[in-house]
């Protein structure tokens, strides 16, 4: 099968290679999917996206005019789809449903640590022959509340990360897990949760239900200087509002792997450019906000299963195996 491979970076095109083994001819293309670029799938059956592409009804539209039957994701989240589209046309959908959760709930570790013990600043006062330590001051994690949002397989892992650190571990989601209440999780209503909370972490998809979950309404609610982690989606936070809560001192410490408007910005190199965001430009200015790139899941054994799991969803369409394949329902 003919497959566009979109947004494709070199270290996706080494993973996808591997675990294609000649199966399917790739069409790499580092353009992500947009309006402009939708032709570029001419003659394919089936697309291959990542986060960031664009699949809104007009895209979804374009490549069912042009033969497309199959969408596979390299991703978890489908947020990106219009799916009511999608299933209107009779396009199939499917996704990476699992891929390292390991990897993401490490890196929200890493981003705890760094923001705490303030990692990163003290990293670049070294390299400043700048040896003093006023201003690193950080706090003991043992014994600490973290409020983690979602607890499906990232959320789990990361909770049982922070019970290992000695943390009490406390949790929203619509289906507790009977098992991480058993380890000693505690789950609570969100406005209980959101007061009792020194670190709130989200691991929950975006959906139209909580785009902007964290807002001002709820920063309020939270304790004065909480550390707020968001390894998940963009989107989940206002970024206007965690401004305004850094500025007032209602947040303490920010760490962000994601976005809300990170599509064509993350992924991609602008060091000889001037940036053009200017909320993000603003988030940049605060010492006590980290930011990354995305990159929670990008670990050899995440980029192993993406592929792994992507070609095969792939081949069972092809072979016609619906039920092998990880559709998005």
């Amino acid at each position: 099968m003919k497959v566009a491979v979109y947004s494709t970076k070199p270290y996706e095109r080494e993973y996808l290679t591997r675990a294609n083994q000649g199966k399917h001819q790739l069409l790499f293309l580092e353009a992500s999917l947009t309006t402009d670029t939708v032709m570029l799938a001419q003659n394919c059956r089936t697309v291959c996206c990542f986060v960031n592409d664009q699949l809104h009804a007009e895209v979804l539209k374009r490549l069912w005019d042009q033969g497309v039957r199959f969408i596979a994701l390299r991703c978890t989240g489908f947020n990106q789809v219009d799916l009511p589209t999608a299933r209107a046309l009779g396009l199939v959908i499917a996704r990476v449903p699992e891929y390292s959760p390991h990897a993401i709930a490490e890196h929200t570790l890493g981003l705890i640590l760094m923001l705490n013990r303030h990692l990163h600043r003290a990293h670049y006062r070294i390299r400043e022959n700048d040896y003093s330590l006023n201003g690193l001051l950080g706090f003991d994690l043992v014994g600490k509340t973290v409020a983690i949002l979602g607890t499906g397989a990232i959320g789990s892992v990361f909770a049982r990360i922070m019970l290992g650190m000695g943390c009490r571990v406390i949790a929203y989601d619509p289906c507790p897990s009977d098992d991480l209440a058993e380890q000693g999780v505690v789950y609570k209503a969100l406005d209980e949760l959101w007061a009792s909370a020194d670190i709130v972490s989200l691991h929950c998809p975006l959906t139209p239900v909580n785009y902007h979950m964290i807002d001002q309404t709820v920063l309020e609610q939270m304790k004065q200087g909480v550390m707020l982690i968001n390894t998940s989606r963009g989107a989940l936070v206002d970024t206007r509002a965690v401004i305004a809560g850094l500025k007032s001192g209602q947040i303490g410490y920010l760490g962000l792997d994601v976005y809300e408007e990170e599509g064509g910005l993350f992924f991609e190199d602008y060091s000889l450019q001037l940036l053009q965001d200017d909320v993000f430009a603003r988030l940049l200015t605060f010492p006590n906000v980290v930011i990354t790139g995305h990159q929670a899941f990008f670990t050899h054994e995440a980029l192993t299963t993406i592929g792994d799991t992507t070609i095969a969803n792939i081949s069972h369409y092809e072979q016609d195996q619906l039920a092998q394949v990880h559709l998005v329902d």
